[in-house]
């Protein structure tokens, strides 16, 4: 039986070369996100191995919380007297102490060097000789007019050495002289800014205090030192030992490369899922259309078990060839991926046997997988079908389909609604297994369903085309379950696009009504950066012409019953007229220690007015806040505001997160005013209702735009499926098309006819997919509206255009199919078999 597994696989080539296309794409997609992870980690592992080099112990504030976004950044700085005591310790030195903070480059245009947004952190370091970083060219930093760069960022700025450059930090931003360049090894694009210890200090934290202290043994071991040197440190502060420093730093970085790997993963396995509709109906068709052959295997005494091996085996080498070349593929993946996200630390990737195991391992399975009932179907054919002309497989009840498939897409949908609306703490297994389910559901439906949507979808075509077009219409109809099956592939892909393109009108909607309800003040000035900036950019835009007022707002994080809180402090006066506050109970008047919060808040807690609530800070210190008033749920304000002055005595540096701004008129004249009075702060932007609407338009937009690229995979592979499908079908009816061609049909005609076939066919996936996915869209809008998502927005345009990229699929993948029955000989056709 093995010489006929190759015999065959010889003799459908072509068949099986799409199916592999199927198996190549998916398996690229898994193999190509685990060499970029693979190849990430390492660089991260070599980046940490060199960062704290030589460090024994390190001391820093206690951590607020264990939550990875609680950077340490915002806890309260260590006093250089605490370096004193540490001196004096036996077994410690090379001191030193570390001040880090936000500092960007503004280059020879104007502009921030890097991305503003969602880019590489910009970094503000102390110079110590001997510290993590080299220099390249040049001097350290010497004074409070002097600074070092890093290389990369001078030569994108077009900076050198002798350059005045402006560095924007949290305060007024700082005219300096560039005196060396920073060699930083492989820091994935971030920006890092050098300066003398008491200017950092100055610019980046609080004179006289370091951010951390670090240490090395003469002799002690790690944990030994750390603990002789945790004796003399106060409440707020602790000792690490510095593996437990690198290993920490390793641990955040981890977790973010595990939560972005299962993120491509899921879109993996998207691509595969459809693929396995694709390879399933390629083998049914490929076992139906040598059901004689197979039934001449079982006359000559061929076993069933050995008719499904045979089967099996030909799937397996489909696998094994499709996923060698989908590894390569995944290569090639992985180096786009790593160009695109890396550009300025790009170097040769990484490989493991993690990805060589899993792409064997994901192509073979998912394809044996695919092919084992039509191989079951195979070894059942009678060896009496042999002596037919007719033989054909018997084809079971649709109502067996009809049960299990209505079956599965109820209890799928169950599933989604308990995962959304159930309030369990993991909602995303039982959505994700009931979106598994409900596929597969309507894909067993499907086949019910294509009868009566393939004649309305085909009957425009039977009317306008004559002959071509109803021939095309009975050819859909004929086989309703290769055509649901082609179709389903198509389904799954544009659901998600559809789902998701849903979701994020719904989010734009939402935030535009948020806007509109919320946004009281006349204009809102923000850094675009992550260091804030200070309360010398509010006297200047105070002091512009038009504005009435300017008061700034703060933002910071607490821990109240153990969790991490987020807080917002200002002046409740212009916070209220800004975000249009609505009181339920109590009052605005905060005092010295009032906190508001919201209703939701408050019921979650139980707590009322006059409650006191037990805030611990960052600086190690709790305090208790009394409930000053309740207010209505604010999306733009968040769930609690406590007394500006709370803030300010919790926090070493405070930092101006945004500014608002109400004037005597909303002119273009004004607005220039106040981006003049901030001219020198590149990372100030001033904006009114329609900026912050757009802007927040275009953040979901390239959130949106990135998953649908990634689900064009998908789609990708259905095209291939829509081919596979009709070359199969035109294979299968070579009689047929020799006798239409024999009776007078035209070539031009057949190709038109095989066109619309793949065109209603195309619809058709399309019209479930677009269904199914308003459906989901419409239950995760509704499952989230307590989290802001207040409006459900269909943009109804957007999958318009879907369905007509549908039929440009059907069209194109046509085109071969179509050109290949066009030229088949008719004399030959007619007396094939």
């Amino acid at each position: 039986m093995a010489k006929v597994t190759l015999r065959n696989l010889a003799a459908h080539k072509i068949r099986l070369v799409l199916t592999a296309v199927a198996v190549i794409l998916g398996v690229a997609f898994v193999s190509g996100t685990l060499i970029f992870t693979d190849t990430m980690n390492k660089q991260f592992d070599d980046l940490f191995s060199q960062v704290g080099k030589g460090v024994a112990v390190d001391v820093r504030a206690k951590k607020l919380t264990d939550d990875i976004e609680d950077d340490g950044l915002s806890a309260q700085p260590v006093p250089a007297s605490v370096m004193e005591r540490i001196r004096a310790i036996p077994g410690v030195k090379d001191v030193k102490g570390n001040v880090t903070g936000y500092a960007a480059v503004v280059g020879k245009n104007g502009k921030i060097v890097g991305t503003e947004q969602q880019g590489p952190p910009q970094f503000g370091v102390n110079w110590t000789p001997g510290g993590d970083y080299d220099l390249k060219e040049g001097r350290a930093p010497g004074g409070p007019t002097e600074v070092a760069i890093d290389a990369k960022t001078a030569e994108k700025g077009k900076l050198k050495i002798g350059d005045s450059v402006k560095v924007v930090v949290q305060g007024p931003p700082q005219q300096l002289t560039v005196v060396g360049l920073i060699d930083t090894g492989n820091l994935m694009g971030a920006t890092v800014t050098a300066f003398d210890t008491a200017t950092a200090q100055r610019l980046l934290l609080k004179p006289g205090f370091y951010n951390d202290i670090q240490m090395a043994s003469s002799g002690p071991s790690e944990t030994e030192l750390r603990d002789s040197v945790a004796k003399v440190l106060p409440a707020n502060l602790e000792a690490i030992t510095g593996t437990k420093l690198r290993e920490d730093a390793k641990s955040d970085v981890a977790t973010i490369m595990n939560f972005f790997r299962t993120f491509l993963l899921v879109f993996a396995f998207i691509s595969i899922f459809v693929g396995a509709f694709i390879i399933f109906n390629t083998f049914s068709m490929l076992v139906a259309q040598r059901t004689r052959e197979l039934a001449l295997l079982r006359a000559i005494g061929a076993a069933r078990t050995q008719v499904t091996r045979a089967v099996i085996g030909e799937a397996i080498a489909v696998g094994v060839i499709g996923s060698t070349i989908g590894l390569v593929a995944g290569a090639g993946l992985a180096l786009m991926l790593q160009g695109f996200m890396m550009q300025d630390s790009a170097s040769g990737l990484v490989f493991t046997w993690r990805p060589v195991l899993w792409s064997y391992v994901v192509g073979i399975v998912v394809t044996v997988v695919s092919a084992y009932f039509p191989a079951r179907r195979a070894a059942k054919i009678p060896p009496v079908a042999a002596m037919r002309d007719d033989v054909a497989l018997p084809q079971r009840s649709l109502r067996i389909r009809i049960a299990l498939g209505s079956t599965l897409t109820l209890l799928g949908a169950a599933l989604i609604a308990l995962g959304l609306f159930g309030g369990g703490s993991n909602p995303v297994a039982p959505v994700g297994a009931g979106v598994l389910l409900v596929f597969i559901g309507v894909a067993m439906l499907a086949p019910v369903i294509s009868k009566p949507v393939v004649r309305v979808l085909g009957a425009p075509f039977a009317r306008v085309m004559g002959m071509p077009g109803r021939l095309a219409q009975q050819n859909a109809l004929r086989n309703p379950r290769r055509t649901a099956a082609t179709a389903a592939a198509l389904m799954i892909g544009l659901a998600l696009i559809t789902a998701v393109n849903v979701m994020g009108a719904s989010m734009s909607a939402s935030v535009e009504s948020q806007v509109d309800k919320q946004f009281g003040a006349d204009y809102v000035v923000e850094p675009t950066g992550a260091g804030g900036t200070d309360t010398s950019a509010v006297a200047k835009i105070a002091a512009a012409p038009g504005v009435d007022n300017a008061s700034p707002f703060y933002s910071g994080n607490a821990k109240i019953k153990g969790k991490r809180a987020f807080y917002v402090a200002g002046d409740i006066k212009a916070l209220s007229e800004g975000v249009r506050l609505k009181m339920v109970t109590g009052s605005t008047a905060l005092g010295q220690d009032g906190m508001l919060i919201d209703e939701d808040t408050a019921k979650d807690n139980k707590w009322a007015v006059g409650s006191t609530i037990a805030t611990a800070f960052p600086d190690g210190k709790t305090q208790q806040l009394r409930v000053a008033g309740i207010y209505e749920k604010n999306e733009m304000l968040g769930p609690r505001v406590i007394a500006q002055p709370v803030y300010m005595a919790h926090t070493a540096k405070p930092a101006v997160d945004g500014i608002v701004v109400n004037t005597k008129n909303t002119d273009a004249a004004t607005k220039q005013a106040i981006e003049r009075s901030v001219q020198d702060y590149p990372n100030l932007k001033v904006s009114d209702q329609t900026a912050l609407k757009k802007d927040a338009r275009k953040q979901v937009d390239q959130f949106i735009t990135l998953i649908t690229i990634l689900l064009v995979m998908s789609v990708i592979i259905a095209a291939v499926g829509v081919i596979n499908t009709l070359a199969l079908s035109v294979i299968e009816r070579t009689r047929e098309i020799g006798l239409l061609r024999a009776i007078g049909i035209s070539r031009r005609q057949l190709r038109r006819m095989i066109r619309v076939e793949s065109i209603v066919i195309a619809i058709f996936g399309a019209a479930l997919g677009i269904g199914i996915g308003i459906a989901f869209g419409a239950a995760l809008q509704s499952a989230l509206e307590d989290q802001g998502l207040t409006v459900l927005s269909i943009p109804v345009v957007t999958l318009g255009v879907y369905v007509v990229v549908a039929a440009i699929i059907g069209v194109l993948a046509a085109l071969w199919p179509a050109w290949r029955a066009g030229r088949m000989d008719v004399l030959k056709a007619i007396s094939t078999e």
